[in-house]
C-alpha cells in the first residue's frame, strides 16, 4: 500500500521556509546566530545560510500554499516572537499555522502534483477544517469577539506591532485549555484580521495572563490586548478604568518577562484594577491587557477604547 500524507510537505518545504524567514526577524532584532542557533534548534551553520541567501527563495516557497508575502512577514514575525518568549508556544503556534493550511485546502494542489492518484482526496479539509457544531461556549465567544473586531473601522487604531489576541475561559485556570486565535489577530488592508479561527491552547502568553488575574479575579473569564502609550492611558483613566502597571525586560534568558513581571506584581500588596498596563523596556513593546466577563464584553470594550482613542487622533 502507498501512503503519501501531507507531512512530507511540511518537513521538506514548509518548515526549512519558515524557519529562514524566521531566523532573519531575528536576526534583525538583533539576536547572535548562535541564540538564533539554540532557538530554532538547528546548527549554526544553517543560520548562516539562511541569512546569507535572503528572504527571496523562502517568500517563493510559502507562496505554493496561498501565503502573500505580507502573510509570509505576519507569520515569520508572530512565530518570531513565540520562539523567544516560549519553545514550545511556537511549536503550537507552527503546527496551528499548518494544520490551518491543511483545512483551508491551500497544501491539496502542491500535495497533488507530488502524487497525481490523490486527485480526488479531501481528507485534510474535512480533517482539519473549521466545525461550527464542535465549538465550545468559550470558542464561540471568542469566535463572535473575532468578528466584532474584524468589523469595526476604528479598532486597527489600537492595534500594537505585535498583533492582538483575545482569550476566554470556559472557568478553568489551566492555560492550555483557555481559547484564543492561533497567530494572532493582525492589520490587512486597515482592519483586524484573524489568521486562524480560535482553538484552545493557542496563546500560552494571554493564558497566562488571564491565569493569573483570575487567580484573584475568579469573575474575569478573557482579555484581550492593546497598544499602550501616554495617550491611551489618559483614555483608559477617562472611562474610569483603574490600571495596574508593571515593566517587563526581555534578555538573552528564556521565558515571558510580562508574565513574570505581572508575577511580580501581583505578589506584593496592590490596588483593585480593570486593565493591566506592560510600560515596556528593552525589547518588550508597550501593551495594555484588558479583563473582562467574556470576551464579547472585552471586543465591546476593546473597540470602545479604539472610538475615544481614534476620535483623539482626527482632533
Amino acid at each position: 500500500m502507498t501512503v503519501q500524507p501531507p507531512d512530507e510537505l511540511m518537513t521538506q518545504s514548509f518548515l526549512p521556509a519558515m524557519r529562514q524567514l524566521v531566523a532573519i526577524k531575528l536576526r534583525s532584532e538583533g539576536l547572535s546566530q548562535s541564540k538564533i542557533s539554540a532557538l530554532l534548534g538547528i546548527t549554526q551553520a544553517s543560520v548562516s545560510m539562511y541569512l546569507s541567501s535572503g528572504p527571496r527563495k523562502a517568500i517563493s516557497t510559502v507562496a505554493k500554499f496561498s501565503l502573500t508575502p505580507e502573510e509570509a512577514e505576519r507569520y515569520s514575525a508572530v512565530l518570531a516572537e513565540d520562539v523567544r518568549i516560549d519553545p514550545v508556544g511556537g511549536v503550537r503556534t507552527l503546527n496551528s499555522l499548518w494544520t490551518g493550511i491543511l483545512g483551508s485546502g491551500a497544501a491539496c494542489v502542491s500535495h497533488r502534483e507530488m502524487y497525481p492518484f490523490l486527485d480526488d482526496c479531501d481528507f485534510c479539509m474535512k480533517k482539519y477544517g473549521h466545525k461550527e457544531s464542535t465549538r465550545s461556549k468559550a470558542l464561540a465567544d471568542v469566535a463572535d469577539a473575532v468578528k466584532m473586531l474584524e468589523a469595526s473601522k476604528t479598532f486597527v487604531s489600537v492595534m500594537p506591532e505585535v498583533s492582538v489576541n483575545i482569550a476566554c475561559s470556559d472557568g478553568g485556570l489551566d492555560p492550555a485549555g483557555i481559547v484564543a486565535v492561533p497567530g494572532r489577530i493582525v492589520k490587512v488592508r486597515g482592519r483586524a484580521k484573524a489568521m486562524l479561527p480560535p482553538e484552545p491552547g493557542a496563546s500560552i502568553h494571554l493564558s497566562r495572563i488571564l491565569s493569573l488575574v483570575r487567580k484573584s479575579k475568579p469573575d474575569v473569564r478573557a482579555c484581550i490586548n492593546i497598544r499602550y502609550d501616554r495617550k491611551m492611558d489618559r483614555v483608559l483613566r477617562s472611562l474610569g478604568l483603574e490600571i495596574l502597571g508593571i515593566m517587563g525586560e526581555r534578555d538573552e534568558k528564556a521565558g515571558d518577562p510580562t508574565v513574570e513581571a505581572l508575577e511580580r506584581a501581583l505578589d506584593r500588596p496592590h490596588e483593585d484594577f480593570d486593565a493591566i498596563a506592560d510600560r515596556g523596556g528593552s525589547g518588550i513593546e508597550p501593551n495594555v491587557y484588558l479583563f473582562s466577563q467574556g470576551a464579547r464584553d472585552a471586543a465591546a470594550l476593546a473597540i470602545r477604547v479604539s472610538k475615544k482613542y481614534s476620535a483623539g487622533q482626527r482632533s
